[in-house]
């Protein structure tokens, strides 16, 4: 199993990085997980605009699915070889409506569905491709959900955007890389059920007992080092941040 960043900046883009994306491959099939803002970009440099074989949206928020937008243009309008099929596209309740809602002129209330074969999440396991998944509501404003991504003995996961829970802690255990939002910063920031600071992510990692932390999702307004920091502190395994282009082989 082999994850690229492909964009790791929370709430907006920086001037380093894209929005949240990152892309799952294994035996050939490729998931991408999320497309925020300028996602759609920095994907083409790792992988054909057409060569995705499914997405999953963590959540609605634009930082996470707004370059769908955009996607939809390229599958909706491709010249060479006519319209593409319909790709499947796991999210929240409501997630066609959003897109449709964002692109605001589709040529019809059904067009995305023609490019995109949406599918509503709940928590649960199932199979996507040759990964075997499992899903757990997170912790956030709006329905969100974090994502196990397991091949072979290999297992990835991904919080998407959310506080403190349970559910992300034992979704994550044991699993041998935890990508993990850090997008506050302790001692400054205290919302519960928004999103975690580096420590939290930290400890969520350490009661998980998870083989290797990357720190995601942190705002251009976030200081990076200091989550790193902070997340040392609590969690014995190996950290550090996640930036644009890495590559990780489990």
């Amino acid at each position: 199993m082999k994850l690229t960043v492909v964009g790791c900046s929370g709430s907006f883009p920086s001037a380093d990085s894209a929005c949240s994306s990152y892309l799952v491959e294994a035996d050939g099939f490729r998931l991408l997980l999320d497309m925020g803002n300028g996602a759609l970009g920095e994907l083409q440099r790792h992988c054909g605009l057409y060569d995705l074989d499914a997405i999953f949206l963590s959540h609605l928020h634009a930082d996470h699915c707004i370059d769908m937008c955009a996607y939809f243009v390229a599958r909706y309008y491709r010249h060479e070889g006519g319209r593409c099929g319909a790709i499947p596209v796991y999210g929240p309740e409501g997630t066609e409506q959003r897109l449709t809602t964002a692109y605001a002129d589709t040529p019809s209330s059904s067009s995305m569905s023609e490019v995109f074969d949406f599918h509503t999440l709940k928590p649960g396991s199932f199979e996507i491709g040759p990964f075997s998944v499992r899903t757990e509501k997170v912790s956030h404003p709006v329905e969100a959900y974090a994502i196990r991504i397991e091949h072979g003995a290999t297992s990835l996961t991904y919080s998407g955007d959310t506080g403190v829970c349970t559910a992300l802690d034992s979704l994550a255990s044991g699993t041998d890389l935890f990508l993990c939002e850090a997008s506050f910063t302790h001692g400054k920031e205290d919302i519960p059920d928004l999103h975690l600071n580096g420590r939290e992510a930290g400890q969520s990692a350490q009661r998980a007992g998870a083989g290797r932390l990357v720190l995601t999702h942190i705002p251009p307004w976030t200081d990076p080092s200091a989550n790193l920091t902070d997340a040392r502190a609590v969690y014995d395994g190996p950290v550090e941040l996640a930036r644009p282009g890495a590559v990780y082989e489990l």
